[in-house]
């Protein structure tokens, strides 16, 4: 049986949807195969968290554990089927207990000497009896659509621009393959029908909730990317050329005269999609960056410059 999903996300039972998806999201990045390659430790644990969420992400599945309805693996529990209760037992909350609001069951709500066969119709839509007569045909009628699952994934922001697939592993061990939709955003949720729990009555669905991974290259900004690119003393102080990347490929920036570190040249339509499908900016930050080492030329040039025009640089 799977641990507390509460204990498992590390929220306390009081913990708001909020705060359970971001712990989920915080775990998940951590934990996840793709940047824990080989490490069986940390799929396992990924398993685990993804199985916590599965639970307290869906709202119907986080009220039923809550209720003691189900289990930690989304399985229904009966209290009448364990033991220490028996079936003439009430357990608070069983589904021999009292009914909700303290009322009584009626003259026999005991259940001391109700056939089995009986509560078993009842419970699942076989009719009294539960030996065929009725809606289901009884207990071996019973069907029910399989429960929906969810689960994280973490996308390269290349991916997410351009889409793709990529492959994501379920708390149960299953394998697939999502597609992921061009201009995806960070939070999106993805619905992967049929893909869920099986069921009598067909599979549930697949709930996958994208993150955009954090980027060696470009800070997000709204729906906007920022980047630093290095220039030389000589192209910001006459102006130039410098090549820079983007999303689709490289391109040749125009340096103006008199660039300083923190100017910023704009790249439009080359950054991220928001919900409405509208394609934010690319923004080129220049640094302006010294030679390696020391240039005897350099120092001689600074030094007659500080002398003849000091200056104060510009707070930004």
């Amino acid at each position: 049986m799977a641990s507390d999903p509460y204990q498992v996300l590390g929220v306390p039972r009081s913990a708001s949807a909020d705060e359970i998806r971001k712990a989920f999201r915080k775990l998940a990045k951590a934990n996840h195969p793709d940047t824990n390659p080989n490490n069986k430790a940390a799929e396992e644990r990924f398993k685990q968290v993804s199985g916590a969420f599965d639970i307290l992400g869906d709202a119907e599945k986080k009220k039923k554990f809550d209720a003691g309805q189900i289990d930690a693996d989304g399985r229904e529990t009966f209290a009448g089927f364990a033991g220490g209760q028996g079936f003439g037992g009430r357990g608070q909350g069983g589904p021999w207990g009292p009914p909700p609001g303290g009322g009584a069951y009626g003259h026999n709500q005991s259940f001391e000497g109700v056939d089995l066969g009986d509560i078993l119709g009842e419970m699942f839509g076989g009719g009294r009896g539960g030996r065929g007569g009725g809606a289901g045909g009884g207990f071996g009628g019973f069907s029910q659509r399989g429960s929906d699952v969810r689960a994280g994934l973490q996308i390269d922001l290349e991916e997410a621009i351009k889409g793709g697939k990529k492959r994501i592993a379920f708390s149960d061990g299953r394998t697939i393959d999502v597609t992921i939709p061009k201009g995806a955003q960070d939070g999106q949720t993805l619905r992967l029908k049929g893909q869920g729990s099986p069921g009598r009555a067909g599979p549930g669905d697949a709930f996958i909730e994208l993150s955009i991974a954090p980027h060696p290259t470009y800070r997000v900004e709204g729906d906007a990317l920022v980047m630093d690119v290095p220039i030389t003393v000589y192209d910001a102080v006459l102006g130039g050329k410098a090549e820079a990347p983007t999303p689709e490929g490289p391109v040749t920036l125009t340096i103006p005269k008199g660039a300083n570190t923190g100017t910023r040249l704009r790249l439009k339509g080359r950054g991220l999609t928001d919900a409405r499908g509208h394609r934010g900016d690319l923004f080129a930050r220049l640094v302006v960056t010294l030679p390696e080492g020391t240039d005897p030329d350099l120092e001689a040039f600074a030094e007659a410059w500080k002398k003849d025009r000091p200056y104060s640089p510009k707070r930004r």
